[in-house]
């Protein structure tokens, strides 16, 4: 009988030392359990998403260190960990040490060797991603790219590890994440090793980030492939936060068995540090799968993900108190009641900053969010420095030099509005924050980072924007679920989920009269979305095509007729469509790439998971046939 260990464990990247402390309590637990094995993540000891970190040599050698004492506590025990792996007498690509992400094995204080035709004491990574958030060819040598280094296939280098356990001998398919994904690669490395070795069982170690509906995706993935092979798997992913500075990634575990007929035996709870247990002999036959199916709704999910995101970045940056600018609306309303949740209400300070555009409807709404959450709370009015800048710029004297000339300038009401917000963030919030001894948060939403509805130094600013993967939609169900569920009370206002969205920064933003954002959250949500969250992601072209053939709505999951009730006329759809194509791909990128960090919920947030030049618009060849057809019909 082979009792296996999960090791669930939080991996704290660029921490190795914390790391294998860790790893050596879990392995000191595992043996007083009567554990045979145990399995850690996938790097586990340096951590996954680290930059160019991966590139300073002292590190890549403490770490391999690091591996050596966990080598040397696998006295009675297997202990398999993921590790980098370097290689001081051969280069990668760019001229630095060859470095891999690699597979170990040991056993009695030594390494178990794959059993093929490997230079190596241990497993390479044979498949390296390279899209969404991961980069790996920038540091990791894979085994393909070795296997043409030795001038052999890749399938030759492929072998499984071969252990004694108890005087019986099992073989292990042993796959580093990505190689478990293969549908899209010319290779798949777990059915080379099935067809050449038939190994008694495969683990799968990963370090897999959170994203919606992976879990589900995964658990038919593999549970697919380990009743194809007629063998069990092995999931084990790690928990924690992870990031690649713009973006900061949730970990969730979610670490799963799977038996040789697909039924998932064994599951570890998400966004949980845990060791578990599973006997091999047992679950091999199990035919019965235990329910994986996500009890909780999305945006349960959501709000699992976000707080933990939130909490373990809190932690990471060692800081315990926020300063939040609150406004009477929707995002506002629901990170304070996240941040609350987080970390406390008395170390959430809450600032309402009204202008003369601020409505008596909005600041009391702020104030009855700060009463309802019991935090720390004030009221800071903006209007007498708003105006007295209004005044500096307006009587002061610029001087052409180059003419002997002076001229003065008049300060429009766009650069008013823009002014209002700079003051609240970049003055008033940025000096609360320093002298509670916090930070001050981004709140915007996904919709308005998509097409830069912020201001610069002003609302988009802050130390994270921990919505910004969200839609609009997303925040209202979000802001229903923290009343309903979170706090089992009205916690954020009924009024502040049902008033139109609204900025208040003009007089022709007036909330009470229904004058409220130019975005229609329940169009412009699912049209960006397709521009940002679509694997093959969507253009112009692409939008009038739908719209013209009569499937746009269906394509981009909006409410059926909603585009026809918005948009009367071609032109006014195009019209609408070019704004903010145009914002989205001109001023918003600036917008964006100076941005706070975005907490990634979604299969593709802004950061490093979207990366993007400052290019600007454009418009195909298609795109303009289509637009003067369809203007010359009207």
């Amino acid at each position: 009988m082979l009792n296996i260990a999960l090791a669930q464990m939080e991996i704290i990247p660029g921490q190795p030392d914390k790391n294998a402390e860790k790893m050596l309590k879990f392995i000191e637990d595992a043996k007083n359990n009567h554990a045979d094995m145990i399995i850690f993540p996938e790097m586990a000891i340096p951590g996954y998403l680290l930059g160019d970190t991966w590139e300073q040599p002292s590190f890549l050698e403490d770490c391999e260190a690091y591996g050596r004492d966990i080598i040397a506590a696998s006295k009675d025990i297997v202990v398999l960990f993921g590790n980098i792996a370097i290689d001081k007498d051969k280069k990668n690509n760019d001229g630095r040490i060859r470095k891999y992400n690699a597979f170990f094995a040991a056993q009695d204080g030594k390494l178990i060797p794959p059993s093929g035709k490997s230079p190596y004491p241990f497993v390479i990574k044979t498949l390296l991603p390279n899209y969404r958030e991961f980069d790996d060819t920038r540091y990791f040598y894979s085994l393909e790219k070795l296997a043409r280094e030795l001038n052999i296939n890749t399938e030759e280098l492929l072998a499984p590890v071969k252990i004694n356990v108890s005087g019986k001998e099992y073989c292990i398919g042993c796959l580093l994440c990505e190689d478990g994904w293969s549908d899209d690669y010319a290779l798949a490395p777990l059915s080379v090793l099935h067809e050449k070795f038939h190994p008694d069982f495969f683990v799968n170690i990963s370090c897999s980030p959170f994203t919606l509906g992976k879990n589900d995706k995964r658990n038919r993935v593999f549970s697919a492939q380990s009743k194809e092979i007629n063998a069990p798997l092995v999931y084990v992913n790690n928990v924690g936060i992870q990031n690649n500075g713009k973006t900061i990634y949730t970990f969730d575990g979610s670490s799963t068995v799977y038996s040789k007929t697909g039924a998932t035996v064994h599951a570890c709870p998400a966004f949980k540090e845990t060791l578990s247990y599973v006997v091999l002999e047992d679950i091999a036959e199990e035919n019965k799968s235990i329910d994986t199916t996500r009890k909780e709704n999305q945006i349960e999910e959501i709000y699992n993900a976000v707080t933990y995101g939130i909490r373990h970045f809190l932690d990471s940056i060692r800081m315990k108190k926020v300063v939040i600018g609150i406004s009477g609306g929707i995002d506002s309303a629901v990170a304070s009641a996240l941040y609350c949740k987080v970390l406390g209400p008395e170390n959430v300070l809450l600032v309402n900053l009204p202008s003369r555009f601020n409505s008596d409807t909005t600041k009391g709404l702020a104030h009855r969010l700060a009463q309802n959450l019991a935090c720390r709370y004030a009221v800071f009015p903006i209007q007498e420095s708003v105006e007295h800048t209004i005044s500096q710029i307006e009587n002061i004297s610029i001087q052409n030099l180059y003419d002997n000339t002076q001229e003065h300038w008049t300060v429009s009401d766009f650069n008013v509005e823009n002014i209002q917000a700079r003051d609240r963030s970049s003055r008033v919030l940025a000096a609360l924050s320093a002298v509670f001894g916090g930070g001050f948060t981004c709140n915007a939403n996904k919709a308005e980072t998509t097409v830069g509805y912020s201001t610069l130094y002003g609302d988009q600013s802050g130390f994270l924007a921990a919505l910004a993967d969200l839609w609009k939609y997303q925040v209202y169900s979000l802001a229903e679920y923290m009343n309903d569920t979170v706090y089992g009370r009205e916690v954020i206002p009924h009024e502040t989920i049902t008033l139109p969205p609204c900025a208040e920064l003009s007089s022709k933003q007036n909330i009470d009269a229904g004058q409220g954002d130019p975005l229609q959250y329940p169009y412009h949500d699912y049209l960006f979305r397709s521009f940002i969250e679509r694997w093959k992601k969507a253009a112009p072209e692409d939008i009038l095509e739908w719209y013209v053939s009569g499937t746009l709505e269906d394509e981009i999951g909006c409410e059926s007729g909603l585009v026809k009730k918005l948009f009367p006329t071609h032109k006014a759809f195009i019209d609408d469509l070019e704004r903010w194509w145009n914002q989205f791909s001109g001023i918003a990128v600036a917008k964006r790439i100076q941005a706070p960090p975005v907490l990634a919920v979604s299969r593709r947030a802004y950061g490093f998971d979207h990366r993007e030049a400052q290019n600007g618009p454009y418009y195909t060849r298609r795109y303009k046939q289509l637009k003067e057809k369809l203007l010359k019909s009207e």
